[in-house]
This record gives structure tokens, C-alpha cells and sequence, in this order.
């Protein structure tokens, strides 16, 4: 089981783990189903200054979390953390990730129950997953499957828009300081003094030596803590970057340009080809295109040509609106 803690983990880099750090693209949907039925039962709607978009979806959900979660609700270890069958770091894809997770040993299935309270673990369904049943399996994957569509799916565009925005200020951080400017600045609190990075989280295992495995980084809108899974490369959890303004571009400049017009400009405070800025606004390509040539025209936006596809780019008077 990997955990959430709170003291120092101490990762050592070598030269070639250096050359070897990449950043997943998008948060992975089964972990973040896990850590979203966390979040709902130990978050209350009124957390001060939540991600974008969670008030309102914890508001939807509010009375009715328990029989959308299902058996998900039981799976929940009072020491923090999920369970081992939920961390499936290299598959993305939530249907590829369930289908993994019910192929877990029976004997995986059983010790990672076992450490369940015994009012929790003592249920029919979480008995039978136990057990190791094919009941047992076909339950954790419906459950699972009902649960993001009924209730993460209306956070998901969100969830990647952030995870896009982002990967962005990562690689803008990367061109303009390099990996010690990425790795400083990844997470506040976070201290990088090569080649070791200093990680609030205590854990089992306080010194990991990468010793050449490279690092994946994989972002999660939901997790305040790390959390980390061993192998080639290792993966590190990290928490998605939370600096996104009170009041977004789309409430302060609606008026002026249009809510939609206004959401792709902000979308654009990091650079982005049409179809990025169409996917973090959550609207069609031939939309997205319309407006940045708006945009464009009336001088808030650059837009360069790189291969088949443009980048577009805000101009000081863009950023300058923005920052109004």
C-alpha cells in the first residue's frame, strides 16, 4: 500500500536519472478515481480555495456519494494512502487500468484487505473480493466503472486542462532553467539540493537511490501528498500545480469578449496549438480556431506556424488584460 505522510523522503539522482525524468501528460484515471472517493469523504464542500470546478461538483454529489462509490467507499485504508491494485502508474486509460486491477493474485486481493477495519472488510462484496471471487472481480470493475461515469466524468475535462496547464509551466520551467529549475519549483516545500530531493512525506522507506531507473512524474488533482510506486523508472505522485486565480478570466472579461472568448485567452497564458486550447476550454476545434483568429486580430495573441500545426502565444497587451 502506498501511503501519505508527512516527514522527509530523500531521492538521489544519479547523472543518467537526470537525462531520464519525463512527465506524464494526463492524470491517470484509475488512481485518480480512488483518490476522488478520498477526497469526497474527508473534504467538506466549504475547504477553503478548492481546484477549480470542485465546489460545484462536490455540491452535485453532496448525499449521494456512498451509492455511487459502491464497494470503492470500503476501499478506502484508514492509514492513508490506496491500495496496490489502484496503482497502475503506466496505463491511463481507465478501462485498461480496471483490467489489471481485477487480475490481481488472490493473496495481493486478501493482505490488502486484511488491513480494513473489520467492519469494513467484514461486508458481502468486500469478502467476496477477498476471496478472490470472479463476483468479488466483477464488482470492484462495475463499481468502478459506474462510479467515474456517474461521478468523475463531469470533473474530468477540468482535471486534464489543469493537467495540460500544467505540463506546461514544467516545460517552460524546463527551457528557461533547466532540470534544477523544474525540480526546485515543482512542488512549494519540495528542496532541491543536487543531486538529492528533499520531499515532505515520510514513508518506510526515507532514502530511494534511483540508481540510473529514471523518474516518471505523474501529476493527480486530488492527492495533497506524494505518493510513490518503485520500478522502471520510478513513479512520484505529485500535487497538480493549484495557482489558478479566485476569479478566472472567463468571470472578469465575459462582459468584454464573450465567456468563451475570454476562457481561451486564459487558457492561452501557456502557449498552446488550437486543438489544446480547444481541449482546456472543453469546446470544438473549429470553435477554438474562430477565436484565436479573434483574438489574433485584435492583437492579444501571436500564433506561429510550427509543421502542420500553430502555436499560439499571448502578446503583452494579452498578458496585460489577463493580469487587469
Amino acid at each position: 500500500m502506498h501511503t501519505e505522510n508527512r516527514a522527509v523522503l530523500r531521492l538521489h539522482f544519479t547523472e543518467a536519472d537526470l537525462r531520464q525524468i519525463t512527465v506524464a501528460p494526463v492524470p491517470n484515471a484509475l488512481l485518480e478515481t480512488a483518490l476522488s472517493v478520498r477526497y469526497l469523504r474527508t473534504h467538506p464542500p466549504g475547504l477553503v480555495r478548492p481546484r477549480p470546478g470542485l465546489r460545484q461538483w462536490q455540491q452535485t454529489i453532496a448525499g449521494s456519494m456512498a451509492p455511487r462509490a459502491g464497494i470503492l467507499r470500503g476501499l478506502d485504508p484508514p492509514q492513508g494512502g490506496i491500495f496496490e491494485f489502484f496503482f497502475q502508474p503506466a496505463t491511463p486509460d481507465l478501462r485498461a487500468g480496471i483490467d489489471l486491477a481485477v487480475r490481481t493474485p488472490d493473496q495481493e486481493l486478501a493482505d490488502e484487505i486484511a488491513l480494513l477495519p473489520h467492519s469494513t472488510r467484514d461486508s458481502t462484496q468486500l469478502r467476496e473480493l477477498a476471496e478472490g471471487t470472479t463476483k468479488g472481480r466483477q464488482i470492484l470493475a462495475h463499481d468502478t466503472l459506474r462510479y467515474f461515469g456517474s461521478t468523475l466524468a463531469p470533473l474530468w475535462p477540468q482535471m486534464q486542462a489543469t493537467a495540460v496547464a500544467d505540463r506546461a509551466l514544467r516545460a517552460e520551467t524546463l527551457l528557461r532553467g533547466g532540470v534544477d529549475a523544474m525540480l526546485a519549483t515543482l512542488v512549494p516545500g519540495w528542496r532541491w539540493e543536487p543531486p538529492t530531493w528533499h520531499i515532505p512525506s515520510p514513508c518506510a522507506l526515507t532514502e530511494v537511490h534511483l540508481n540510473g531507473r529514471g523518474l516518471m512524474l505523474l501529476p493527480s488533482y486530488f492527492i495533497q501528498s506524494p505518493m510513490y510506486a518503485p520500478g522502471e523508472p520510478l513513479t512520484l505522485m505529485y500535487p497538480l500545480h493549484s495557482g489558478e486565480p479566485s476569479i478566472s478570466a472567463a468571470d472578469m472579461l465575459g462582459p468584454l469578449l464573450g465567456r468563451t472568448r475570454a476562457a481561451v485567452l486564459e487558457a492561452l497564458r501557456h502557449p498552446a496549438t488550437t486543438t489544446e486550447a480547444a481541449d482546456r476550454v472543453g469546446i470544438s476545434l473549429p470553435s477554438a480556431s474562430q477565436h484565436t483568429t479573434i483574438l489574433r486580430n485584435a492583437g492579444l495573441i501571436t500564433t506561429t506556424r510550427t509543421g502542420i500545426a500553430v502555436l499560439h502565444t499571448l502578446t503583452p497587451l494579452g498578458t496585460a488584460l489577463l493580469r487587469s
